[in-house]
């Protein structure tokens, strides 16, 4: 769902980019900014439990 928005987002941060970084590009990029922190955090959750049930599966 959240990938979901940062693809709209990008989409709208490209369009506005295009009509010469209107307000809706500054707004648009700094909510995809947000949506990117959050999926790194998420990403490197889910690396680190990964890693950690692996090495728990294995030993």
């Amino acid at each position: 769902m959240f990938l979901k928005w940062a693809a709209v987002f990008f989409v709208i941060a490209m369009v506005a980019a295009a009509f010469g970084f209107t307000g809706i590009a500054e707004g648009a990029s700094d909510v995809a900014k947000i949506l990117f922190y959050i999926f790194l955090a998420i990403f490197f959750t889910f690396v680190v439990s990964g890693v950690v049930v692996a090495r728990k599966l294995t030993t």
